[in-house]
């Protein structure tokens, strides 16, 4: 294993401290942003993450999920800059890792999510595919779109080389990465988004900044993975003696996916605030900012209260369904199943209008905008294919060997399945349950011959009737 001198291994010298800006992270303690990052940051765009809360709406079903985009970003910042100082510390003569490269990685960190729009992923996932007919838009496109725009708005004086490499490695994990080339430090674009086995440092911030922000317990801890990374033929491997740590990296993630950020109740809120925003649409012309970057950076969260403060008679029904939420009055979750394993691969996303056609004679015929489909997808980053795959482990570091586990040498204790989905069924309006619950479990019947959900609805909400 290479070794660096004391020269080239990462000591901020005093004058780098006096030039940095010293701040207080509640997650990694003190964070020291060097100029060249302040001049991002003290940006009207990058100060917007400020106002886009991590979790979204989760902050109304778990009241401390008040965290914002602006300090997971600057947490990322960190972490990344962290993995690759460590990294250096210990191969850094047979990396040739220099400054350039330190300086990329943790503006990539820094700047991965300025693209990002309201409401967490719910802007592109379930919002903008609605109004514009499943348009494929994601907010690390918009982020490299709005790099561009700061650096020319603010006239930011840095290499634009810094910015290529910044800008690729932000969307290493999409569709849309570039092809590497034979000798790019292939190992330094899996840091902030790594799309071969998905172990990065934007994971590690926000798993333990979010189970922190809901009043949960973490049990994964990042700082072993961090300290023990080292890149066998440009990839960052694990000791083989933490596989463990690294399986739980994906199950805490899936737990808070379960718990969390697919919560039954988070998710009839979502729902809510996405009719609304789509009857807003016409009105507000949102969709019309998104590929403008002078104009996306003035959406954030506080398009709801715009909403629910304006008088204007064509944002009605959306000012209703936002006070609907303010007063308590959510689309009622009737019930869930999760579907079978044997039916996973040729799954069809089921509607409202499966739940209506499946409604039998009664006092109530349902409608299609009676009823909201939520179908909630929970894996371990590798969809039903095992993650521990995918990373490459060694035994020791005076081999240069790397290698995958198998699934035969794993714990039995660990899943053999790796992926759920689950669908959950909502009335819009408490009277409506159950008559939807009845077609829900009526639906179950015609597609898997039983009823798929695990628990009835309860009698009380299936009575909370006025017809």
């Amino acid at each position: 294993m290479g070794t660096c001198s004391k020269e080239d291994c990462y000591y901020p010298s005093y004058q780098d401290r006096q030039l940095s800006k010293q701040l207080r992270d509640n997650v990694h303690g003190y964070i020291y942003l060097d100029p060249i990052f302040l001049k991002f940051v003290d940006t009207e765009q990058f100060q917007r993450l400020r106002d886009l809360k991590q979790l979204g709406l989760t902050y109304m079903v778990y009241p401390g999920a008040v965290h914002s985009r602006f300090e997971h970003s600057l947490g990322v910042y960190w972490l990344a800059g962290e993995a690759v100082h460590r990294i250096k510390a210990h191969q850094g003569l047979e990396l040739d890792i220099n400054n350039f490269d330190i300086k990329t990685v943790k503006l990539a960190g820094l700047l991965h999510d300025v693209g990002h729009g309201p409401f967490s992923h719910l802007f592109e996932r379930e919002f903008l595919p609605r109004v514009l007919n499943g348009l494929n838009w994601s907010h690390e496109d918009m982020s490299i779109r709005m790099i561009d725009y700061i650096v020319d708005k603010h006239n930011i004086d840095i290499d634009r080389e810094y910015l290529k490499k910044a800008k690729e490695m932000v969307i290493a994990s999409t569709e849309h990465a570039s092809p590497r080339t034979a000798n790019e430090k292939q190992f330094l674009y899996d840091i902030v988004a790594n799309g071969r086995n998905g172990i990065d440092v934007d994971k590690f911030d926000y798993l333990v900044r979010d189970s922190r922000a809901c009043g949960l317990g973490c049990s994964f801890q990042f700082e072993r993975l961090m300290d023990t990374m080292h890149v066998i033929e440009d990839e960052i491997c694990y000791r083989a003696k933490d596989y463990l740590t690294v399986h739980k990296l994906f199950a805490t993630r899936a737990d808070m996916h379960r718990t969390v950020y697919t919560h039954a109740k988070v998710k009839a809120i979502e729902l809510m605030v996405v009719d609304a925003l789509s009857t807003a649409n016409s009105y507000l012309r949102i969709t019309d900012k998104i590929d403008k970057p002078d104009e996306f950076w003035k959406i954030d969260d506080s398009i709801l209260k715009h909403i629910e403060t304006n008088s204007s008679k064509e944002l009605k029904e959306a000012r209703d369904l936002i006070q609907r939420i303010r007063r308590r009055d959510l689309y009622q979750f009737c019930n869930e199943f999760s579907v079978p394993k044997d039916k996973l691969e040729h799954f069809k996303d089921i509607t409202p209008q499966d739940i209506v056609c499946s409604q039998t004679a009664g006092r109530i015929t349902l409608k299609e905008e009676d009823v909201a489909v939520s179908i909630a997808k929970i894996d371990l980053t590798r969809g039903r294919n095992n993650p521990l795959e995918s990373v490459k482990f060694f035994k020791d570091y005076e081999s240069g060997d790397k290698f995958s586990i198998q699934d035969h040498l794993i714990s039995h204790l660990l899943p053999s399945f790796y992926q759920d989905k689950i669908v959950r069924v909502y009335a819009k309006k408490p009277e409506l349950v159950e008559a939807v619950s009845k077609a829900f479990e009526n639906f179950q019947l015609k597609i898997y011959g039983v009823k798929a959900q695990v628990h009835a609805t309860p009698e009380k909400k299936r009575r909370n009737c006025t017809c």
